[in-house]
């Protein structure tokens, strides 16, 4: 069975390193990006993430709009994405609700609460998937 794969994007190098080796830890494989336009172009060339941390604040293309991509592409719509920022404004959390992003944790977090709202986020997804079709693996 493959391991779930979590995309990461994150430009802070300290952070981005941490949320890998704890999410390595917790099971995951783990791809990093380091800014908004190299998110993009992951999403453009693989297989959709089981889930994506996001940060909001990110070089090039913000988390907002790396969202935006992501909810328009058909294999990504439906691909948990939980904000990991420091902006905390209300304005900012409803956009980003509006966006369909599942979760918002402001920085500083605590790693171990943001692995089990990835894991609760991920047996919620499971549990809505419809069963596999008669025949198929």
């Amino acid at each position: 069975m493959a391991r779930r794969t979590i995309l990461i994007a994150e430009d802070d190098e300290n952070v981005a390193q941490l949320l890998a080796f704890l999410l390595t830890r917790e099971g995951f494989a783990v791809e990093v990006v380091a800014d908004g336009r190299a998110a993009e172009e992951f999403a453009a060339t693989h297989s959709p993430a089981a889930a994506v941390v996001l940060d909001i604040n990110l070089p090039y293309r913000d988390g907002f709009e790396v969202a935006t991509v992501m909810r328009g592409d058909p294999r990504w719509k439906d691909v948990p994405i939980v904000a990991l920022t420091a902006r905390t404004l209300p304005a900012d959390v409803e956009r980003s609700r509006a966006l369909g992003l599942l979760d918002y944790i402001a920085k500083p977090f605590h790693p171990g609460a943001l692995a089990q709202r990835l894991r609760t986020l991920l047996r919620a997804q499971a549990a809505e998937a419809p069963p596999p079709a008669e025949g198929r693996a």
